[in-house]
């Protein structure tokens, strides 16, 4: 895209965050504060009745003819009502008298199918969400992608920096609390969207600071480092902000976003530095030698060894020829099928780089234990061990015939939740 091109477009700040971090706080304050410009403004509610609309717009003066807000409820943009959110920035943009769009999304909303859906090609490769009907009509409006008529400039997420631990230690689901108004078939928890929201953020407003001590708001900070090594962090309290912080800074890039993962971080070679005066750490684990079946959950945590988020690929005897990916947030796990693995299949001198040289002359080849564990106060010699006491023995792979019970699964294709 040429630079006239890209400056024509509609720049676009997504706000994110859980329930009661603060956005419409943070969302007012900009509001307030935003020097002149001509903004509109979405804002999307779960509820029947937008009350963060009616927040801002008791908190705020909307100048008429200048500023703008359409309010959106009944459903979440980043699913049910993504094709609403099209038509409605479409819409914005067309008007050409705007000089920003804010939208703050919902409690539960993740942002990265957000962040897509302004993406050239919108949702083409990157369909793996599975929050509501996400179904793909209507994603142009008059005939145009959103990339065509509006870009994604910054990307926030707000962070209650009070409760961000405790509602991820908690252990339950969305719909295990009614006000947020997540439908009762929502399969996903707390833990996991949070994670969601921290790890594709460009921007982290660390929320609440008046409410939490200097070590404790150090502890969390570290943490969401970890979670995401990329991200600018600021401290804020009531979401007060340097409103430059997150209004045209060119600063989201999607390719990018997909590499901030702090797990992902760790598996490319770019370690984080330890945070050790918190006790805060990572490592990874690699082996060449399959888990058995049976015990391939020693991998979760126990709830007392620190492990707040992992990720990676696992090999498992009952899965030989296919390569499964294991995440955990919290105390929620999920394996997903990956694709197969290339020995055996497909010759070494064919490898893509990114696969390393020792593994073409392995004899098990690609196949392998590669997963990050990023924690507080982890023991990582003892989850070591623990860990290996999941291989399956030499006896074992003597006495059991696992290609009897071999399963080869679509990609993506969801093996395991708890």
């Amino acid at each position: 895209m040429a630079p006239s091109d890209h400056e024509n477009l509609l720049p676009v700040t997504v706000l994110s965050g859980f329930l009661g971090a603060g956005k419409t706080s943070l969302l007012t304050h900009v509001l307030q504060n935003q020097s002149g410009m001509r903004v509109a403004v979405i804002v999307n509610d779960m509820a029947e009745v937008n009350i963060d609309a009616a927040l801002v717009k008791s908190g705020t003066e909307l100048v008429e003819g200048r500023d703008k807000m359409v309010e959106m409820q009944n459903g979440c943009i980043c699913c049910t009502l993504r094709p609403d959110l099209i038509q409605n920035v479409g819409k914005l943009a067309a008007e050409q008298r705007f000089d920003y769009l804010l939208i703050e999304s919902t409690g539960i909303s993740e942002p990265m199918p957000v962040a897509i859906t302004f993406a050239p090609g919108g949702h083409d490769g990157h369909d793996d969400h599975e929050h509501g009907d996400d179904g793909h009509d209507d994603l142009t409006y008059a005939g145009k992608m959103l990339s065509e008529v509006a870009r994604l400039d910054t990307l926030v997420t707000v962070v209650d920096a009070a409760n961000f631990l405790k509602d991820f230690k908690e252990g339950k689901r969305l719909r295990d609390r009614p006000v947020l108004g997540a439908e009762e078939s929502d399969p996903r928890a707390i833990s996991d969207l949070l994670v969601d929201q921290v790890e594709c953020a460009n921007v982290l407003v660390l929320n609440k600071m008046d409410l939490i001590a200097e070590d404790d708001a150090a502890r969390v900070e570290g943490i969401l480092r970890r979670l995401n090594a990329k991200a600018r962090i600021v401290r804020s309290t009531f979401g007060k902000i340097d409103p430059k912080l997150m209004l045209d800074t060119s600063s989201f890039d999607l390719a990018e976003a997909e590499k901030m993962p702090g797990w992902v971080q760790e598996l490319t070679g770019n370690h984080v530095p330890e945070t050790l005066e918190y006790n805060i750490s990572s490592f990874v684990f690699r082996a060449q030698r399959p888990f058995h079946p049976a015990r391939m959950l020693l991998l979760q945590s126990t709830g007392s060894d620190g492990i707040l988020r992992s990720k990676g690929i696992i090999w498992v005897a009952s899965s030989p020829q296919q390569a499964l990916i294991w995440g955990q947030a919290g105390m929620s796990i999920r394996i997903e099928a990956g694709s197969l693995w290339l020995h055996g299949r497909v010759d070494a001198s064919e490898w893509p780089a990114a696969i390393p040289d020792k593994y073409k002359s392995a004899p098990c080849g690609d196949k392998r234990q590669e997963v990050v564990f990023i924690g507080s106060g982890m023991n990582e010699a003892d989850i070591r061990q623990r860990l290996e006491k999941a291989f399956v023995t030499d006896e074992e792979l003597q006495s059991h015939d696992f290609a009897s019970i071999a399963q080869t699964f679509p990609p993506g294709h969801l093996i395991l939740r708890n």
